[in-house]
């Protein structure tokens, strides 16, 4: 089965929208400011953009405090005509849905349950609020399956009835240029995903290297 190229078929559809000159309401889930400083850039002219943050997934409450405040101080640094939606802290739905999988590596089953969920939310509210589009950060990391998101992303949209902008943000060197504007806007970049069984995994690989 041929791979689909994810970034190609972003690439053709802002090209599209280009031609029309439409400009669509997006609400595009984040998961942190250096996620979403390359995609914000690469999308702002071509869509009204609303940010979503929504991961529950993130802990501890500082951390997700953190980290939300980072992604509205780069927001508001990068000068950008961008909305936000913040959900509150409110990590039980994320451990549920990680009960029996703590200890799993990243990409595995306990991540994909945690991508649903959070693109699931995603798409709910982008159907309640009548956004053209809805999307996510996500794919921009080399540590995410492109492949399991988009997949996803498209089976929300048939469930929701709306669109889903597919899309690899690694593309274009979007992760390099995401690094490039941490440094840049010295952004706090996290050495772990998010989530509590992913800092200890990361931890423990750290301590067995020093031994």
């Amino acid at each position: 089965m041929q791979k689909i190229n994810y970034g190609r078929m972003l690439d053709e559809k802002l090209l599209e929208l280009q031609k029309t000159g439409e400009k669509p309401l997006l609400l595009l889930h984040a998961c942190c400011a250096p996620c979403s400083s390359h995609t914000l850039l690469y999308l702002y002219n071509y869509f009204n953009i609303t940010v979503y943050f929504c991961n529950p997934n993130i802990a501890p409450e500082s951390e997700y405090n953190f980290r939300k405040a980072e992604l509205k101080r780069l927001i508001a640094e990068l000068a950008l005509d961008v909305k936000i939606i913040d959900e509150d802290y409110n990590p039980e739905p994320f451990y549920k849905l990680a009960e029996g999988l703590e200890n799993l590596p990243e990409k595995g089953e306990r991540c994909q349950k945690c991508i649903a969920y959070r693109l699931e939310k995603t798409a709910e509210l982008a159907k309640e609020l009548d956004f053209d589009y809805f999307t996510t950060t996500l794919t921009i990391s080399p540590h995410k399956d492109s492949d399991f998101i988009n997949s996803c992303g498209g089976e929300l949209a048939r469930k929701y009835n709306i669109k889903y902008l597919f899309s690899d943000f690694k593309k274009h060197d979007g992760y390099k240029h995401s690094i490039q504007l941490s440094a840049q806007y010295n952004l706090y970049r996290q050495n772990y995903c998010g989530c509590i069984y992913s800092k200890n995994i990361k931890g423990s690989a750290e301590n067995a290297e020093r031994t």
